[in-house]
């Protein structure tokens, strides 16, 4: 597991690197929070669990919230990460602190 995460954290920082600067249509900065401490927020290819996951987010990771949809009983958001805006996919809203 711990091997997987460090490959999605490689993965993130090359998009981060690669990146286009442009995201247009940003509505709100938020932070994940409430994941547990050895865990992390899985950032989805769409918005539902039975969706590939991209790369895990610890807490404190800062994502820009494009916009939100209801899916069943959870309510998942299009983010992308700040730092690198070109790594984009879905997170549930329950663990995003908005700013």
């Amino acid at each position: 597991m711990r091997k997987v995460m460090a490959t999605a954290l490689g993965l993130a920082l090359t998009a981060m690197v690669l990146s286009s600067p442009a995201m247009a249509a940003w509505r709100d900065l938020a932070e994940v929070s409430g994941v547990d401490a050895d865990d992390m927020l899985k950032m989805r290819a769409g918005p539902g669990t039975g969706f590939l996951v991209i790369v895990g987010l610890p807490n404190g990771t800062l994502v820009r919230v494009h916009n939100c949809q209801r899916t069943g009983a959870t309510r998942w958001c299009d983010v992308a990460l700040d730092q690198a805006p070109g790594l984009r996919g879905f997170v549930s809203d329950a663990y995003l602190t908005h700013k």
